[in-house]
């Protein structure tokens, strides 16, 4: 009698503890979110789908998906055709709330727009600390600017003309057709009239107005010996002619710099003058490398590598700076990007 008693009250305690257990877990699940990675996407990418419960358990492999009542047999879908659909998660008879997302055709995207001063410059210029000024000037209005500085114009020692920094851009500055310095070209083909200290307009005008139809993104990498980079560029249009430029540009080179200006406290020479976003290497051809149309189609994005020894002219590796841009058929700069070592960008896209 007493083993029965003591059988009877173990089957009644198992009973109870199963049903205590069920009924907590099944007040557990009040509620499912269905999330994805993003709800807009170009058509043919595939969009991730994942579940959760109310107490943050991810139940996605267990869950069913339905895209537009449509079961799918697994966490992803992909549209090859434009449009928008209803997708909503069931999981133990519990319903998410409906998600919609939606595939273009990449036309609707927008991206941010940056204007690129390329500053032809030296330090033996008494004239070229009025572009730098002015361009601190421009700066300290908009934070969508990006400047090149281009040292020219001899590298001997010997010569009254010699800057330490110079960089050839003879092929360009010939094309362009602008004698003398300084000289400053906004979008690479637009002169920036001087005295440009008194024309800062010009350069704010060009960050506004119509968003261009392609944008930029680097991931960079920078080790003791190398550098690896990876440019991608992004189209929500159809591009012919384009043409790729990449700049590795050095901050904080430090060098006596010529002034006749008033600027920087007016002294003839600046001792110490700190040179800053200057060009040290392209890597690629100074009018860029060619981009197929195939590749700069509507929805189309590609990416170019380059990887390089660290060039032997970079005094500091931790002041190297990154500048990409794409041009047109007629040379002028459509949007332009910059990045710091080791840095994983994503497209400036709305």
């Amino acid at each position: 009698m007493q083993k029965f008693r003591l059988l009877l009250l173990f089957i009644i305690s198992s009973t109870l503890f199963s049903c205590s257990a069920d009924y907590k877990i099944k007040e557990s699940i009040e509620s499912i979110s269905l999330t994805a990675d993003s709800s807009i996407k170009i058509t043919g990418e595939t969009i991730v789908f994942t579940v959760k419960t109310n107490n943050g358990s991810d139940v996605t492999n267990e869950a069913i998906i339905k895209v537009n009542d449509a079961i799918v047999d697994t966490n992803t879908f992909m549209s090859n055709a434009v449009g928008t659909f209803t997708v909503q998660a069931d999981y133990l008879g519990v319903l998410s709330e409906p998600l919609i997302v939606t595939f273009q055709d990449g036309s609707e995207i927008n991206f941010v727009k940056r204007v690129l001063i390329e500053d032809y410059t030296g330090t033996w210029c008494g004239n070229c600390p009025r572009v730098a000024h002015a361009i601190d000037l421009a700066k300290a209005q908009s934070d969508k600017i990006i400047s090149v500085a281009i040292h020219r114009a001899s590298s001997n020692p010997a010569d009254g003309s010699y800057d330490p920094y110079n960089y050839d851009t003879s092929e360009l500055e010939t094309y362009l057709g602008m004698s003398g310095y300084p000289k400053a070209l906004l979008n690479r083909m637009t002169r920036w009239q001087p005295l440009e200290q008194n024309n800062i307009t010009q350069v704010i005008n060009l960050t506004q107005g119509e968003n261009p139809k392609l944008g930029l993104a680097i991931n960079s990498q920078v080790t003791a010996t190398n550098i690896n980079l990876d440019v991608k560029a992004k189209f929500a249009k159809d591009f012919q002619g384009l043409n790729l430029v990449v700049y590795i540009l050095e901050n904080g080179l430090i060098h006596e710099q010529v002034n006749y200006t008033t600027f920087y406290g007016g002294a003839p020479y600046l001792t110490n003058f700190v040179h800053d976003h200057t060009l040290r290497s392209c890597l690629t051809p100074l009018f860029g490398q060619p981009l197929s149309a195939v590749e700069t189609g509507v929805g189309k994005t590609i990416t170019r590598n380059f990887s390089v020894a660290i060039p032997a002219s970079i005094e500091n590796k931790n002041n190297i700076e990154f500048v990409a841009f794409i041009t047109g058929a007629d040379n002028k700069t459509i949007n332009v990007r910059k990045a710091t070592p080791n840095t994983d960008q994503e497209f400036e896209e709305f």
